[in-house]
């Protein structure tokens, strides 16, 4: 079983917080006024306060896309890897998500030296992009050939804005993609994002998978519920609740950001 992410993070709990990037060119909430440099001093901005604070990784996500792509176009590939490769941290581990487009998020985190990647890569679903289907085979083929084995990847397999296909448990989907999409850390998340799932679904996944495997909370992490969650899973991505008023779309709020360590005991 592979150790890529134990490697990167050997203690627990593993805390991640979301760099999410405004809307990127080509996308319907572009702002073509402000341009690439605006969009880069954003995410800086958010980035001076969570790099000050003791977070494990950040992570660099496409947030702003909306409404989300099953494809990534070369603008938005191109955008993304400027933004990430100006601000990458140098001091901590680093991780690429684009929504929703696995082999995407991995080219960037190839060209950029990230860590990690975030990607739905196993099951199908309908959703609101469409029926989504996913390759997990194809994904982990291309990072061997572009020789990023280094790479981890971590898998959502509760995704956000969607619903499996099939009456498979969140026990047996968690196990699947451990031991036959040799995923690197498992994620479970709520209906969408900045919601968080149902702690017995976190548990249920911790339970079903191989102690080697990680899982992570991926979505709805906050001040008050991060403890309970930390007594079941591995660690916790946190995105909305750092930010102004709790908002996604706001920028990083340092008040939110001290609120949310100490209630996960940093």
């Amino acid at each position: 079983m592979s150790n890529r992410f134990r490697s990167l993070f050997p203690d627990r709990p593993v805390l991640i917080a979301m760099a999410h990037v405004p809307p990127l060119p080509g996308t319907p909430l572009y702002d073509e006024v402000g341009g690439m440099r605006s969009l880069v001093d954003a995410v800086e901005a958010d980035l001076a306060t969570l790099l000050a604070a003791e977070f494990d990784a950040v992570m660099f996500c496409n947030e702003g896309d909306r409404p989300y792509a099953l494809t990534a176009g070369p603008e938005g590939v191109a955008a993304m890897t400027r933004v990430v490769a100006e601000l990458a941290p140098r001091d901590r581990p680093f991780g690429v998500d684009f929504l929703w487009d696995a082999r995407a998020a991995l080219a960037i985190a190839v060209a950029t030296g990230a860590s990690f990647i975030r990607e739905v890569a196993t099951g199908a679903y309908e959703s609101d992009m469409g029926i989504w289907n996913t390759n997990a085979a194809e994904l982990l083929r291309e990072r061997r050939r572009l020789d990023a084995d280094g790479v981890a990847v971590l898998m959502n397999v509760t995704p956000e804005f969607a619903s499996p296909l099939g009456r498979r448990s969140v026990s047996d989907l968690a196990r699947s993609a451990a031991v036959s999409s040799l995923a690197d850390a498992i994620l479970i998340s709520g209906p969408m994002a900045g919601i968080e799932p149902d702690l017995d679904a976190v548990r249920a996944a911790r339970d079903a998978v191989p102690e080697e495997v990680p899982v992570l909370v991926n979505t709805g992490a906050k001040s008050t519920n991060v403890g309970a969650f930390l007594s079941v899973a591995d660690g916790a991505i946190v995105g909305s609740d750092l930010k102004v008023e709790g908002s996604t779309w706001n920028p990083v709020d340092p008040a939110r950001v001290r609120r949310f360590l100490e209630a996960a005991g940093r």
